[in-house]
């Protein structure tokens, strides 16, 4: 099956790391024709990969990596957004909300191995992680103010000021910029910038499986109580309800004429309406 034939899924598998009696969980976005861009099926099977991982006891530690090598995941697939009405944009945020939430209560520390772009969805799926590892080319953002014209979750919004700063963060989005992989690693959003030696060594691979094996070796107890107070740390800035944001946009013909334009490949023209 070639790669515009292949469905887009989540899927996920377990493997064994040598010297911890403990197991890795590699979950994997694929939609290799959108470059992993997430349907709103895939977000969930986001969720329910997350339920199975969870009640996996042998899991110590969950690698979440786009397929193909090329992106993490390039925001979600703007075809899902076809004939949407506010009503259409606040039942879809809270669906990514579940999943992306649900991606972030795992139990075991979650590495995001990023390559190319972790936009949009991506970003917030890259957030959501405990420890992002990057290759030199990876980039970070939404530029959805100068693609679509939908908004982003507050949810989302406060754990990239925690990540990123409120500074960047701001910048990155009312500009429609991305961020570049060592900007991000300067701000703390990424830990690693996996730069391959000219021998083949130190790619994202092998910082992947160096940090794999250390997480593996830790005490699980130890490691879950950690996320838990990290969790209740980034508690005290998450906001309210947002639903009167997402009907706004999404409900707008600027929204409108965005998905038409992306899909036509063309400038929008906005309207403010």
């Amino acid at each position: 099956m070639s790669a515009v034939e292949q469905l887009p899924t989540v899927s996920w598998s377990e493997e064994k790391v040598p010297g911890t009696g403990g197991s890795v969980a590699r979950l994997v976005l694929s939609n290799p024709a959108r470059r992993n861009a997430l349907t709103l099926s895939m977000y969930d099977q986001l969720h329910q990969a997350c339920e199975e991982i969870d009640a996996a006891p042998h899991l110590r530690v969950t690698v979440l990596r786009g397929a193909g090598g090329e992106a993490f995941a390039a925001g979600t697939d703007i075809g899902e957004f076809r004939d949407f009405t506010g009503a259409d944009g606040v039942d879809y945020e809270r669906r990514v909300g579940r999943a992306v939430e649900r991606l972030a209560a795992l139990r075991m520390p979650v590495i995001a191995a990023v390559e190319g772009p972790a936009v949009g969805g991506g970003l917030a799926l890259a957030a959501s992680c405990d420890i992002v590892v990057c290759t030199p080319g990876a980039v970070f953002g939404a530029p959805i103010a100068r693609t679509l014209g939908n908004c982003l979750a507050p949810a989302v919004v406060a754990r990239l000021y925690a990540c990123l700063g409120r500074a960047r963060t701001l910048r990155a989005l009312l500009t429609a910029e991305l961020i570049g992989a060592q900007e991000a690693y300067e701000a703390g959003f990424v830990g690693q910038v996996a730069s391959q030696a000219d021998d083949g060594t130190g790619g994202l691979d092998d910082h992947v499986a160096r940090l794999t094996a250390r997480i593996a070796a830790c005490a699980p107890l130890t490691l879950a109580a950690l996320k838990e107070a990290d969790r209740r740390v980034l508690a005290g800035s998450v906001p309210g309800p947002a639903d009167d944001l997402y009907e706004l946009c999404y409900g707008s013909r600027d929204f409108r004429e965005g998905v038409s334009s992306f899909l036509g490949k063309r400038a929008p023209e906005w309207q403010g309406r």
